[in-house]
C-alpha cells in the first residue's frame, strides 16, 4: 500500500479519496475549506493537512482535483505549494481537467526538482468517481505511469497512457468535443419526438438498438424529457472544459464550428439560470 496526499475534496475528489482509502492507502487530504477536510477524515480515517506541501511531505503519490488552470497552480506551486514538500521520486497525478500548456508546464517545473508529473484527467462524472468507475487518460512518462496505474485503479475502470505530457488533457478535450455533440443531437432528437406526437420513451426503446446508441442516451433521455437536470456535470464546468478545446483549437489549426455553437447554447442556458443543472439541460432551450 502507499502512502499518497490528496487535494481537492469536490464532488469528484472526495470519492476518489475516498476509493484510495478503501483500498488499504495511506490517505492524507486537502481542502481548501478545512472543515470538509475535517469531516473526510471523521469519515474515511488517514489525516488532513493545513496546506498542500505539508500534504504531500514525504508521500509516495500525491492527487489533485480542483477547478482549472490557477488552481492547479496554486496548489502545486510556490512555498506551501505540493512540490515543495515532495520527496525526489515521488509522482503527483493531477485528475483535473486543465489546459495541455499548463501540464506541460508544470511537467518541466517537476522534473527539475526530480519530481514526476501525469496529468490525467477523468471521464465518467460524479457517478463514476462515487462508483469507483472512471476512465483515465493520461500523460507523462512511461515509468511514472507504469507506478502510479495501480494506485490510479482504485477508482478506475479504465487507465491508459496517451502519450507525452499533455497527451492526457489533449484526448479529455476530443471526450468533451463528442460528447457536446451528442448532447445537442439527443437534446433536439427529443423534443422533435415530442412535436411529433411520438411516445419518446418508445423511440429511445428502439432507436438506442441501432446506431443511435450512445451513453448519453441510455442515461439521460429520461431525466431529460422530464426537464430534471440535476444529475452529474455542471454546465459551467462544461464551458470552462469547451474553452479549453477551443483555445486548442485555435492554437493547432483545428476546425470546430459545432463545438463552437454547443458553448454559445450552454451560454444560453446559464443565462437561463442553468449554470449548476448537468449538461443534459440543453434541451430546456429548445422546451416551449
Amino acid at each position: 500500500m502507499a502512502d499518497v496526499a490528496f487535494l481537492g475534496l469536490g464532488v469528484m475528489g472526495y470519492p476518489m479519496a475516498r476509493h484510495l482509502a478503501a483500498r488499504g492507502h495511506h490517505v492524507t487530504v486537502f481542502n481548501r475549506t478545512t472543515t470538509k477536510a475535517l469531516g473526510w477524515v471523521a469519515a474515511h480515517g488517514g489525516r488532513a493537512a493545513p496546506t498542500p506541501r505539508e500534504a504531500a511531505h514525504g508521500q509516495d503519490f500525491v492527487f489533485a482535483c480542483v477547478g482549472n488552470d490557477d488552481d492547479l497552480r496554486a496548489v502545486t506551486l510556490g512555498a506551501d505549494g505540493a512540490f515543495a514538500g515532495m520527496k525526489p521520486g515521488a509522482i503527483f497525478v493531477d485528475h483535473t481537467t486543465a489546459s495541455a500548456d499548463v501540464a506541460r508546464e508544470l511537467a518541466a517545473v517537476a522534473a527539475e526538482s526530480g519530481l514526476a508529473f501525469i496529468d490525467a484527467p477523468v471521464s465518467g462524472g460524479q457517478a463514476g468517481a462515487e462508483n469507483g468507475a472512471l476512465t483515465v487518460m493520461c500523460g507523462g512518462d512511461p515509468h511514472a505511469y507504469a507506478a502510479a496505474e495501480p494506485v490510479i485503479a482504485a477508482f478506475a475502470k479504465a487507465c491508459r497512457l496517451m502519450g507525452p505530457s499533455g497527451a492526457g488533457q489533449l484526448t479529455k478535450m476530443v471526450n468533451q468535443i463528442c460528447i457536446a455533440g451528442l448532447v445537442q443531437a439527443l437534446s433536439e432528437g427529443l423534443a422533435f419526438a415530442k412535436k411529433a406526437g411520438l411516445d419518446t420513451q418508445a423511440v429511445i426503446d428502439v432507436i438506442s438498438k441501432g446506431a443511435a446508441q450512445s451513453w448519453q442516451m441510455e442515461n439521460r433521455h429520461v431525466t431529460m424529457a422530464d426537464g430534471k437536470f440535476d444529475f452529474g456535470f455542471a454546465v459551467d464546468w462544461m464551458r470552462k472544459d469547451l474553452g479549453i478545446c477551443l483555445s486548442e483549437a485555435r492554437r493547432n489549426g483545428a476546425h470546430l464550428p459545432v463545438t463552437a455553437l454547443v458553448d454559445q447554447f450552454y451560454s444560453q442556458v446559464q443565462k437561463m439560470g442553468g449554470g449548476r443543472w448537468d449538461t443534459s439541460s440543453l434541451i430546456a432551450r429548445l422546451d416551449d
